[in-house]
């Protein structure tokens, strides 16, 4: 078995912030010398239903030479990054075994008007042999929320920082307190997610401090959910670049996923890292952060289910979908934004 002490004697837990992510800058490289040609093309396109191509052509000289050094030099920072850093980066030998010696789990459900569905959610999180105790975060609800809440038999927190990064902060904290647990199980009170899928996450966690729900498995998914194709889609992209980020730490298809499973000890470390500040893009600024503190994390594929009431989140259509998407990006490839 191999312990934390013996995880950070491996060098694991350190912090690679200070390392360049290469293959993130080599792939944002070649995406944009992508984008430059599917422009041009369109322009010549254009160009051609107005007789108007050499003109266009001496327009497009320079960008077409600027094309060809970002593609290349978007394959020399993927190669050095692969070929030469990658395998350094690599540096545990045995795969993490660590079992938990205490599998009972304090279960934090954030919540924001949800009275519809939060009375669901906290029966069918207390009916699991493992969960010792639901604690609801109600972030300023209008509703009967909290009262709901309290009558299915959960323990209600007001958090009344508005903002769904001050919302789950608090449920981290507030589940990390517990002394007769050693794990924290986050989730929302909307019945998207089911308890049934502890039994997965406990089958991982004895080889991570995190394990991350990942809803991008076709089989495991409701037809009808607020997920829609563009969402899913956009998900997977975002955690291919924070994988590309964190080379060699993980894999990851899934960044806004509220679902997870964590040590308490490891939120420990964790939450006084972490901006509380970061909204909808939280998620993924939680995953950032935690890989980049050296913290092991591993996704289980989880059931996703149909939403009980109105999404009020980052999936209430596309547009704002794309909108936090772009704020996650700008978060992993320059730094988070204090809110």
């Amino acid at each position: 078995m191999i312990s934390e002490d013996d995880v950070d004697r491996n060098g694991a837990r350190c912090s690679q912030s200070g390392s360049w992510p290469l293959l993130l800058y080599g792939v944002l490289l070649v995406l944009v010398s992508l984008a430059l040609v599917f422009a041009s093309t369109f322009l010549l396109l254009i160009a051609t239903l107005f007789s108007r191509q050499s003109f266009v052509r001496q327009f497009l000289a320079v960008p077409e030479i600027v094309m060809g050094f970002l593609i290349w030099g978007g394959a020399a920072l993927c190669a050095i990054e692969c070929f030469v850093f990658l395998p350094r980066k690599r540096i545990r030998e045995a795969v993490l075994f660590q079992p938990v010696a205490n599998p009972n789990l304090t279960v934090v459900l954030t919540a924001y008007n949800d009275e519809l569905s939060i009375g669901d959610a906290v029966r069918d999180f207390r009916r699991h042999a493992l969960v010792r105790r639901v604690i609801v975060i109600d972030n300023n609800s209008g509703d009967r929320t909290s009262a709901v809440a309290r009558e299915a038999g959960a323990e209600v927190v007001l958090e009344k920082s508005p903002g769904y990064g001050k919302c789950v902060h608090r449920a981290l904290t507030e589940g990390s307190s517990y002394s007769d647990t050693e794990l924290t199980l986050l989730c929302e009170g909307d019945m998207t997610f089911r308890s049934f899928d502890i039994d997965k996450f406990m089958a991982y966690i004895a080889h991570a401090q995190i394990v991350n729900g990942t809803r991008i498995v076709e089989q495991l998914r409701s037809k009808h959910t607020q997920l829609t194709t563009f969402m899913y889609y956009g998900n997977f992209f975002v955690g291919k670049l924070l994988e590309a980020k964190h080379i060699g730490r993980g894999t990851f298809t899934d960044v806004g996923a509220t679902y997870k499973l964590c040590r308490n000890s490891s939120l420990k470390r964790l939450l006084p890292q972490l901006d509380s500040g970061v909204n909808l893009e939280f998620n993924a600024h939680f995953l950032d952060i935690a890989l980049q503190t050296g913290e092991d994390i591993v996704e289980c594929p989880i059931t996703f289910h149909s939403r009980v009431g109105a999404s009020k989140g980052g999936n209430t259509n596309n547009v704002r979908a794309l909108k936090v998407g772009l704020q996650m990006i700008r978060g992993i490839l320059f730094s988070w934004n204090r809110r």
